[in-house]
């Protein structure tokens, strides 16, 4: 299976950079795209990638062309026949990609693996599109897909564990870093790290400290590479607000996954971040960048809290046999280079502290949100560790 024709729909920047990891491992890939100019894009980018990689001496100039030369470029999904592998890496609408996965059964044999890249959708339901739904499999990467080691692989619960061994054992040979999800909303990465924005929406809300204070705190206290407002306004607060929502409505309104009225005002205001020159920090020419105040006692307080809700949340996806633990340590510090696992972080804390931290948050507010997972008391009871050394 290892040199298996590779089909990619989606030329933008996680599509394009899924067909340089997939040629770079030697495959023959189809790019295909509804949109010329997409293409021609992702085509003048790989090349720019490829001469930098020839400059700084990680591929030899041969290897660079042999590298472009093997991926085509099409907007004719017909030329996916004959492919082993075809990844989705389109909208995130799941309509559509219902529609393109009926369209990938008419095209290719039935030995083919049809894989969606979605962060956030049902695999189950692009399935379910499908005649033959055992071989539709979620293969989730991080962009720029080329740079970031994780994949979170995920099985819906058609698939056939055929499938998703040999999924998972291809994009191994690869050199990436596989983790094995269940298939529920977030997966691992995006399950996981709501807190890490939704806490500190809250610490904001409550008057604690300011934006510039709470990223200090994460980033020099906790060793985070960026702070929650830093990444928000990174990521979008459109998207990221979109996310919060669709998460939470997912899980039926859990209020563990409420949205923020700050996110949504910013959201509503225009107020994007980076791309719009304005969203928790003034991004306009000549602007200056808030002071935080370095309190440490301050600084602690908010690290501890956003940190014993993250660790909640990652103890709870081992709890729902989400992932492993140590597949759900691995997504956060490959996935979102968090500075340690939060179950190994966990461990060095301790849990009984995690949990009394969490205990006085619910008694204090007496909101289901900062309700402690059940594992996390059953593990207290016992006296028990998440990884125990050897």
């Amino acid at each position: 299976m290892s040199k298996i024709k590779i089909a990619i729909l989606g030329a933008g920047s996680m599509g394009s950079g899924i067909a340089q990891v997939t040629s770079q491992a030697g495959h023959e890939v189809v790019l295909a795209d509804t949109n010329d100019e997409q293409l021609d894009k992702a085509k003048s980018k790989l090349s720019k990638i490829m001469d930098r990689l020839v400059e700084k001496e990680r591929v030899t100039a041969e290897e660079s062309q042999a590298i472009q030369n093997r991926i085509s470029y099409t907007k004719d999904i017909n030329d996916f026949a004959g492919s082993g592998l075809v990844i989705e890496a389109i909208v995130e609408n799941l309509e559509i990609k219902k529609t393109v996965f009926g369209q990938f059964e008419t095209i290719v044999d039935e030995n083919c693996v049809l894989a969606t890249n979605t962060s956030s959708l049902s695999v189950a339901s692009i399935a379910a599109a499908c005649k033959n739904a055992e071989r539709v499999i979620g293969i989730h990467f991080f962009n720029p897909a080329p740079l970031m080691p994780l994949v979170e692989i995920i099985p819906a619960v058609q698939t056939s564990d055929e499938v998703a061994k040999n999924a998972r054992a291809l994009i191994d040979s690869w050199k990436k870093v596989t983790v094995l999800a269940k298939d529920t909303p977030g997966f691992i990465v995006n399950r996981v790290a709501r807190p890490f924005y939704g806490e500190a929406l809250r610490i904001y809300e409550e008057g604690v400290a300011d934006f510039a204070t709470i990223d200090w705190a994460m980033t020099e206290l906790g060793g985070f590479r960026m702070g929650p407002f830093t990444l928000m306004d990174y990521i979008g607060n459109d998207v990221n607000y979109t996310v919060t929502e669709t998460v939470f409505a997912a899980f039926y309104y859990d209020p563990r996954y409420k949205p923020s009225f700050t996110q949504k005002r910013h959201s509503e205001a225009g107020w994007y971040g980076r791309k719009s020159g304005r969203g928790y920090y003034d991004y306009s020419e000549g602007a200056k960048m808030p002071e935080p105040n370095k309190d440490e006692a301050l600084g602690k307080k908010i690290l501890n809290r956003i940190l014993v809700m993250l660790i909640n949340e990652a103890v709870d996806a081992v709890f729902l046999n989400i992932a492993t633990p140590e597949d759900v340590d691995l997504a956060m510090t490959k996935g979102v280079n968090y500075p340690k696992g939060l179950l190994a972080w966990a461990d060095e804390i301790g849990l009984e502290k995690v949990l009394a931290d969490l205990e006085h948050l619910h008694a204090e507010y007496g909101e289901d949100r900062y309700r402690p997972s059940v594992l996390l008391r059953k593990m207290v009871r016992e006296n028990k560790k998440f990884f125990e050394l050897a």
